[in-house]
């Protein structure tokens, strides 16, 4: 019997019902204003309830569009809310199930990648966990049918995190998402002014990130420097805060959106 990982949360974060959701996809991908100079290799994407960075996210996945139908693989790399670990987990799922239906996982991936120092099997730290999870219905509006290579990070110095993207790069078949939100419960100035400045560091690919900076430090800082590595240059798409969107501007979270080229 196929072991399927079935949502966290659907009807929490975003909506549970296959055509509300597809509808409020639809109009944040509508609604993002995005220009890039071609389809980008990587994004990093916000992962909060869909009515607070949803838009943000929007603005990294319209660039993905004119990948559907091409886009083979799609690794992503979300960093870990409720299980404390060192090292990257992998899932012993075959697939992840959204609303919007089931999406194979790359299990020869996965076992290739868990040869490599510091990854290794973990579905507890799947469990209840969201940042991963709410990126998948995006991916499934904007490309398609496509398989899965999905990583929950834990503590990992980034140079293992870009060992495994090395492992994984491919060529234009294959994409990687990062999964992060930035500043967490300052005013609205504070935030401005901190995401402001870790912006300007994934922009310079500088590692100097940390986890007050933002929640997945740890991939994000694996990405820059896989980007280093594979000549790739950053760009932001789109800086916002809960306070832009759909909260008070007393305590916000920060968002981002941002492509690799």
């Amino acid at each position: 019997m196929r072991q399927i990982r079935k949502p966290n949360v659907a009807g929490l974060f975003y909506p549970a019902e296959p055509e509300r959701l597809m509808h409020t996809l639809d109009e944040m991908l509508g609604s993002a204003r995005v220009r890039v100079e071609a389809p980008p290799k990587a994004v990093i994407a916000p992962h909060a309830g869909y009515v607070y960075s949803g838009p943000v996210a929007a603005s990294a996945y319209a660039t993905l569009r004119p990948l559907a139908g091409r886009i083979e693989r799609v690794v992503v790399l979300a960093p870990s809310h409720r299980v404390p670990f060192r090292g990257i987990a992998a899932p012993t799922a075959e697939a992840f199930r959204t609303p919007l239906g089931d999406i194979s996982v790359d299990s020869e991936a996965i076992e290739a990648a868990t040869r490599l120092p510091g990854v290794g099997y973990l579905d507890e730290a799947f469990e209840g966990e969201h940042a991963l999870e709410v990126q998948l219905p995006f991916l499934q509006r904007v490309l398609g049918d496509f398989r899965l290579v999905p990583f929950i990070v834990g503590d990992t110095a980034p140079e293992t995190v870009a060992e495994l993207l090395d492992t994984l790069w491919g060529g234009d078949e294959t994409l990687i998402v990062i999964s992060s939100d930035l500043s967490h419960y300052h005013d609205y100035a504070t935030a401005r002014r901190l995401d402001e400045r870790t912006t300007a560091r994934i922009e310079a690919l500088d590692l100097n990130i940390g986890h007050e900076d933002a929640c997945g430090s740890h991939p994000i800082r694996g990405l820059l420097l896989a980007a280093r590595e594979h000549g790739l240059h950053a760009e932001t798409l789109d800086l916002r805060n809960s306070g832009d969107t759909a909260g008070p501007k007393d305590r916000v979270v920060g968002y981002g959106a941002y492509v690799f080229h």
